[in-house]
């Protein structure tokens, strides 16, 4: 019976929508917005744009100094993944997670216990882009959506978040709206 309603485990996440998951976190884009990272991004790319490359121009268009690319965003906003002496994947199990992750949302005790995750789509709308010598950071985690559903690698639930990109002075860079999977992976099944 109670393998039946595995969907009413998510009722207490879907009692949470409007809530901020994450609005305690005040962790910090493991380094600052800085003229050689941005050029490592452009090599890759073959990005020729003097907005990233030239102070001078950047200035001319009303910006502080070099701006970095509009999808440099979360680069610059996230915490470090690793740390030296650091160990993530703690375990050689088939489909292991990693103990920590910069990307995964903390999770209140109302979420049931899930042992897989991943993410299926991100939207970001730019306000202005980050300049050489802010530091980003990610503010909020507020939850908009829980779809409970049984996909063909598991039962869990699409999660949709938001939250704001933010300078050290809170201002707004970009504003992201991702979904997640949470799920239980079913026996057998290829993931």
């Amino acid at each position: 019976m109670a393998d039946a309603n595995w969907q009413t485990a998510w009722d207490g996440v879907i009692a949470q929508i409007g809530q901020d998951w994450g609005k305690d976190t005040r962790a910090a884009g493991a380094d600052r917005v800085e003229p050689g990272a941005i050029r490592r991004i452009l090599e890759v790319l073959e990005f020729d744009c003097p907005l990233h490359t030239d102070a001078d121009v950047a200035r001319a268009h009303g910006y502080e100094d070099i701006t970095a690319p509009y999808t440099s965003t979360m680069t610059f906003a996230l915490p470090a993944m690793w740390s030296p002496g650091e160990v993530i994947f703690d375990s050689d199990s088939r489909d292991v997670q990693p103990s920590k992750s910069a990307v995964k949302p903390t999770f209140p005790s109302v979420v049931p216990h899930f042992t897989g995750y991943f993410a299926t789509d991100m939207e970001v709308d730019f306000i202005r882009p980050a300049v050489v010598g802010e530091r980003l950071r990610r503010r909020g985690e507020k939850l908009l959506n829980c779809q409970p559903k049984e996909t063909k690698v598991g039962r869990g639930a699409f999660l949709t978040f938001e939250s704001e990109v933010v300078n050290e002075s809170g201002d707004l860079i970009a504003r992201n709206r991702w979904t997640i999977y949470l799920y239980n992976p079913t026996p057998g099944a290829a993931s």
